[in-house]
């Protein structure tokens, strides 16, 4: 036999999780055409960075020559400025929909 208090506390807790699952789906309104969008831009932040350098690196390594490899030190500079735009980006929009 179950205790109606305990129903009382289960149909609470069904009902708030109900509550919060309802409020979720409202506020999820964007299309999926939003979640590629931002998937592309965060790939583009990362990308173009990335490219940059590697080509402003292949540029040095064969106007000046030297024993450090411009190529690798810029590409990986701009894999890391571009994880930083894209984390910027990410951040950015995450605020809005709070």
């Amino acid at each position: 036999m179950v205790d109606t208090n305990e129903g009382k506390e289960f149909s609470k807790i069904i009902e708030k999780k109900q509550k919060r699952k309802l409020a979720a789906r409202k506020d999820a309104q964007h299309p999926v055409w939003f979640g590629l969008g931002m998937f592309g831009l965060v790939g583009w932040s990362v990308a173009i960075p990335t490219i940059l350098g590697t080509f402003l690196g292949l540029w040095l390594d064969k106007t000046w020559p030297g024993r450090p490899s411009w190529t690798l030190t810029l590409l990986l500079t701009g894999v890391m400025v571009g994880c930083w735009n894209a984390w910027y980006w990410v951040k950015r929009e995450s605020r809005k929909k709070e």
